[in-house]
């Protein structure tokens, strides 16, 4: 059985697990499900992305000339956190670079997720921290996805994020798993129109949209409304399934995959983090009910 850990409040709760430091349960005051519960369409919940977001040209890494396998979205998601904090609203979990993680990335590394409930709204903060002696390069990002619709009686259609700083126009096109140009997004003002097809070419990628927040919504205003919003993160993804997957992923990201056609250096690729022996950088995202 999955060694997990709850925190709430009477308004919200949280479930988080030592594998991948996963959030698997958001449940509001009443007790509703807010979290897409995994399944055959897609077997994760909320995996942390770490030390790439998306992936890499052949699924191999390069550092100083030396090739070492990479699957997407990096290892943190597989890989199990220790437990630092354990409290009615906290949760803290980290996890260290080891032999294991060595042999497929070949830098040292301090990885924290701190959860924390308070009222209505769950936070979750990376902690990336280098304790070694060279530089660190990496990205990093959360991956959540919420139920869709999260109003069960209103069509997904009729779902849509609103932007509070104004809705992107376009977003990155993906080709085989790679940036390629751009393509248009359905808005109406403010709000990103949702529908399965709009994931048929996959995620929409918004790169370098900078902090901020959104609003997942029925566009009736029906109950339940989520939250999401981001500090230190500089690009967002959105993703579901095209063929009916009942959920949405909203992802606060710091890093995308390479464009189509590059490969080389691992330090060197675009949109990567670089810390300096000792530094550490922290990012933020949340979700209110």
């Amino acid at each position: 059985m999955s060694d997990t850990h709850r925190i709430g409040t009477s308004r919200i709760s949280a479930r988080i697990k030592s594998e991948g430091a996963e959030l698997v349960s958001l449940q509001d005051a009443a007790g509703e499900e807010l979290l897409w519960q995994a399944g055959p369409e897609w077997p994760r919940h909320a995996p942390v992305l770490f030390p790439i977001v998306g992936r890499l040209p052949g699924d191999a890494l390069q550092v100083d000339g030396q090739v070492y396998p990479m699957t997407q979205h990096g290892f943190a998601r597989d890989s199990r956190f220790e437990w630092l904090e354990r409290s009615e609203t906290v949760a803290h979990l980290r996890l260290r670079d080891s032999e294991a993680t060595r042999a497929r990335f070949p830098y040292a590394f301090e990885l924290d997720l701190l959860f924390r409930v308070e009222d209505r709204t769950l936070g979750v903060e990376t902690h990336v921290r280098n304790p070694g002696p060279g530089d660190l390069s990496y990205a990093v990002g959360a991956h959540p996805a919420f139920r869709w619709p999260l109003v069960p009686d209103v069509a997904k259609a009729d779902h849509g994020l609103r932007f509070e700083k104004g809705a992107p126009r376009e977003a990155s096109r993906i080709e085989g798993g790679f940036l390629s140009g751009m393509r248009p997004v359905p808005v109406e003002g403010d709000r990103l129109l949702l529908s399965e097809a709009l994931f048929a070419g996959d995620a929409l990628v918004f790169g370098g949209i900078g902090e901020g927040a959104v609003r997942f919504e029925a566009a009736d205003g029906s109950a339940p409304a989520l939250r999401v919003a981001w500090e230190g993160y500089r690009d967002l993804g959105v993703w579901s399934k095209p063929q009916g997957a009942p959920f949405l992923c909203i992802e606060p990201w710091a890093g995308t995959a390479p464009p189509l056609g590059w490969n080389g250096e691992f330090a060197d690729k675009p949109g990567n983090t670089r810390l300096q022996p000792g530094e550490s950088r922290v990012y933020v995202w949340s979700v209110s009910v």
